[in-house]
């Protein structure tokens, strides 16, 4: 599964979610077989090759309706900051839907 991120820095150790309006860069995971296999990244949301299934937001309150009229699975990390934490809470499905 695709997943892209709004991030504040491409480090990957380093890099923490950021407000889909101040993203610096957008991180794309590749999670399969229940593992992180790929990080990429790339200016925008739409830049990636291959379309994305999924979009983590850090809030309810994300501007998140070009994802949704694209059919994007919108998920909400609310206490999740990085990489690691949001591909574990990913994989246990610990995401939060969005409210409305």
């Amino acid at each position: 599964m695709l997943v892209v991120v709004p991030m504040d820095s491409t480090d990957v150790q380093e890099a923490k979610i950021t407000p889909v309006l101040e993203a610096k860069t957008w991180a794309e995971l590749r999670i399969e077989e229940g593992e992180l296999v790929e990080v990429i990244h790339a200016d925008s949301y739409d830049a990636f090759e291959a379309w994305p299934e999924a979009v983590v937001v850090c809030s309810d309150g994300e501007p998140v309706m070009d994802f949704i009229n694209m059919s994007m699975i919108v998920l909400v990390a609310h206490t999740q900051k990085t990489i690691d934490e949001i591909v574990e809470a990913f994989l246990f499905r610990e995401l939060h839907d969005l409210a409305y």
